[in-house]
């Protein structure tokens, strides 16, 4: 009865299939604590439980679902152009991407191209918004450890990133910019100079991240050896993005399967050696680094033309099934959707990048601190907008 009743405080006395687990074995000097889902450094409305052993942590077990929407349901009810502004609300910290994976599985499904401009403002949209995402996660990260000036620093860049989609879109979080065959408007007057000059400023800032974070002696103590994931398990949980490649496992879906004009361009994959918390921010700060350089060369082979294929009015894919796949700042973000000839899809499912690298929670916290349990969650970039669709 005390290990039950030590349950329900932890957990509000919910969930008896999550109760059998987290009180197997429970030690009487061990307790549990529920960190979340109001806890401000689980990103969200996650709720992970922990087994404490003093303040070491035993185990630790993810708690999902208290943000859950139906999104996936909901796309059946609505036509195909209709379910791209819901998109934009999984990921809501890299909204581009989003609509992106939505677009090329339903232009896949109706074997449509886009022209090549449309082509080009695609991938410099995605980059921009790989920025915009991890400048969001470093400033949370920074946070999460009381680098409040971090957090200063990215939104001061961040906020130049939104602007330039505003001038494009009219709009700073949920775009709704892509569409089925290109993009909604042709990039306006004024874009691809304050772009460029964008790329000049966000390097020179850079230097002053890694002033503030790389070296310094307290960030190093708490991230270097915090928090490890050999390759091995991290292909054996199905993670990917930074947390994959943190481990030193270079799979990138702009490599590895490339999409849109991605073949044609010239960029690095960071990757990390020993897989621990201060890799996984090496290769997010390497990203962005990479990212500047394809904006740019975006930004130079910029073709003119047309940025709409023709569709039809009323969108109809022949009966069939498509997987797209593309390189999310979270990792590989897939949609699958399945056509019965009709104006709605029969059935649509998302694959969330942030919900299968939720799962190396228990492995990377096993016999670290209270304290590290914040770090290694903040590394893996957690947005649970796209884990409780």
């Amino acid at each position: 009865m005390g290990e039950l009743n030590d349950f329900r405080l932890a957990t509000g006395g919910e969930k008896p299939e999550l109760r059998d687990v987290v009180t197997k074995d429970l030690h009487e000097d061990e307790i549990l604590v529920s960190m979340g889902p109001q806890h401000p450094a689980t990103h969200g409305v996650l709720r992970v439980v922990l087994k404490l052993s003093g303040e070491t942590i035993v185990d630790a077990y993810p708690d999902i679902g208290y943000l859950h929407r139906g999104v996936e349901k909901i796309a059946e009810g609505w036509t195909y152009p209709q379910f791209i502004p819901m998109t934009d609300r999984l990921d809501y910290v890299a909204a581009m991407g989003n609509e992106l994976t939505y677009v090329l599985g339903v232009e896949r499904l109706m074997g449509l191209e886009v022209p090549p401009r449309a082509a080009y403002i695609r991938v410099i949209m995605a980059e921009l918004q790989r920025v915009a995402s991890h400048l969001v996660w470093l400033g949370a990260f920074g946070t999460d450890m009381g680098a409040l000036t971090m957090f200063l620093y990215c939104f001061r860049e961040r906020e130049k990133v939104i602007d330039l989609f505003e001038l494009a879109t009219g709009a700073r979080l949920t775009y709704s910019y892509m569409r089925i065959g290109g993009v909604r408007n042709d990039l306006p007057d004024g874009f691809v100079e304050k772009t460029r000059a964008f790329i000049k400023l966000m390097r020179q800032r850079l230097k002053e991240y890694d002033d503030l974070f790389t070296g310094n002696r307290i960030f190093e103590a708490r991230t270097k050896g915090v928090g490890p994931l050999t390759a091995e398990q991290a292909i054996a949980l199905s993670a990917t993005g930074p947390t994959l490649r943190g481990s030193g496992v270079p799979y990138d879906v702009r490599r590895t399967d490339p999409y849109l004009i991605y073949d044609k361009l010239q960029f690095e994959v960071p990757v990390g050696k020993n897989g621990d918390t201060y890799d996984r921010y090496i290769c997010r700060m390497q990203e962005i680094r990479e990212s500047l350089k394809l904006v740019e060369q975006c930004l130079d082979a910029l073709p003119e033309g047309e940025v709409m294929a023709k569709v039809p009015k009323v969108i109809k894919p022949p009966a069939g099934e498509v997987y797209a796949l593309t390189e999310a700042p979270r990792g590989a973000l897939g949609v699958y959707i399945v056509s019965n000839g009709t104006a709605n899809p029969y059935r649509l499912h998302w694959r969330a990048p942030t919900f299968a690298n939720l799962q190396i929670i228990p492995d990377t916290t096993r016999g670290f601190k209270i304290a590290d349990a914040v770090a290694i969650m903040g590394s893996i970039d957690v947005v649970l907008g796209e884990v409780d669709r």
